[in-house]
């Protein structure tokens, strides 16, 4: 190239044209597909090319080299030959290891959007079914139970995961409101809220800054919610500050508590903190640890 590529979509393209036989995978097929990813991970600018096992891994300067593309579904993305969707998730929990800042909370944030967009959880867990021993597989199982489809951001799901880790109840994801109208009308589209309980009539909206902090949009915002105000559904505004700090978790869970008339006393508020590694990761990583003090003995 006569001078540094515009966009990965064209350092992509500039790599096809010296590699044969691939196909853009792991984080680079992330990105391409438009996936979120943790900011942790934006200094990792390798590009990730997967190829056939009997073709050998790619070696060349700036490419992180791969091999086990028949065991992958290739789509077409951008124009270019990319890991699907489902696969990517399976890779990007190959990417676990000591040291890389990726971990099961981001592959449930990954995995809602991947699900949302294939409209369903399953097909995650066949694409990593048809993976014999991955790495990573412990972190992905138990990402699996997590794994909704609905959520449309990375703030919905992080808030969700603080609910009901909490012991709340599973909230719906981004379905519609309606109020009853006149017979000859029917039901009035009220909007679609990011969470709601129906039987307690709550709603929740995560309130993203780059698309709710300016006057405009907060007027707007204000509007919708009186109208479910006035269709007796009570709103919970969320907003990035009442997730970033385990005092705003507490307090968050406690105000949406209160809201679903779910006794303080029965939460589990040492549940709320984020978590890098699996359950099962913890359990072997103490039993390791419980054997080398019993052979230090």
């Amino acid at each position: 190239m006569p001078a540094p590529c515009d966009s990965l979509v064209e350092q992509c393209r500039a790599i096809s044209l010296v590699v044969d036989c691939h196909a853009f995978s792991h984080l680079t097929a992330a990105r391409i597909h438009g996936l979120p990813l943790p900011m942790s991970l934006d200094d990792e600018q390798a590009v990730h090319v997967i190829r056939a096992a009997r073709d050998g891994a790619v070696r060349r300067s700036g490419i992180v080299g791969h091999r086990g593309l028949l065991r992958r579904e290739v789509v077409d993305c951008a124009g270019l030959p990319v890991t699907s969707p489902a696969d990517t998730w399976v890779d990007l929990g190959e990417l676990i290891r000591p040291g890389f800042a990726l971990g099961l909370d981001d592959l449930i944030v990954t995995g809602d959007a991947v699900a949302t967009m294939l409209g369903s959880v399953d097909r995650l867990r066949d694409a990593l079914d048809a993976r014999t021993a991955p790495r990573g597989k412990l972190t992905l199982l138990e990402a699996l139970d997590w794994i909704r489809v609905g959520s449309e951001s990375p703030g919905e799901t992080r808030t969700r995961l603080i609910l009901v880790r909490a012991g709340l109840p599973e909230p719906e994801l981004n379905r519609p409101v309606y109020a009853p109208g006149p017979r000859w009308l029917g039901r009035r589209w009220l909007g679609r809220p990011d969470m709601r309980w129906i039987k307690q009539r709550a709603l929740l909206e995560y309130q993203g800054r780059e698309f709710h902090d300016s006057d405009e949009q907060r007027a707007k915002d204000e509007l919708r919610f009186a109208r479910f105000a006035a269709h007796d559904w009570t709103v919970v505004d969320v907003w990035d500050n009442d997730v970033n700090t385990d005092h705003a978790r507490y307090a968050l869970v406690e105000r949406v508590a209160d809201e679903l008339d779910v006794p303080r006393t029965s939460l589990d508020l040492s549940a709320i903190h984020r978590r890098f590694f699996s359950t099962r990761m913890l359990e072997l990583a103490e039993i390791r640890r419980r054997r080398l003090r019993a052979q230090a003995r």
